[in-house]
């Protein structure tokens, strides 16, 4: 997957922005103010944060080890960084996706049914 893919497929939510609140290498995806992505794009090899349930955050970085570790700069129980160039697509866009979901779920009932109706 390259940058413009991963960047294109995050914005593709519903209601999600791309903010630099940590300066313009840094791309921060969120939902409603909340982050569910975050990656500098143009760094080799291409990484991206993302959160994820904690036994499953456990379970990734054992089967992927080197590839999915504790998020750099995260909290290691609840987020993952990914390294993009060593899995497939589809499993990138299925983490993404999976962040984005939990992420969502923990937003206000209202809010939730805002998106819904987006």
């Amino acid at each position: 997957m390259t940058p413009e893919r991963l960047r294109a497929f995050c914005l593709d939510f519903n209601a999600a922005v791309e903010e630099f609140p940590f300066g313009p290498e840094t791309s921060v995806f969120k939902v409603l103010g909340k982050m569910f992505a975050l990656s500098t794009l143009d760094a080799t090899p291409l990484t991206v944060n993302l959160k994820c349930e904690p036994d499953l955050a456990t379970q990734l970085r054992l089967d992927h080890p080197g590839v999915i570790v504790p998020g750099w700069h995260m909290n290691k129980r609840h987020w993952n960084t990914v390294t993009v160039c060593g899995l497939p697509d589809r499993m990138v866009r299925e983490l993404v996706e999976d962040s984005y979901d939990l992420v969502v779920a923990g937003l206000p009932r209202a809010e939730r049914l805002r998106l819904d109706r987006g």
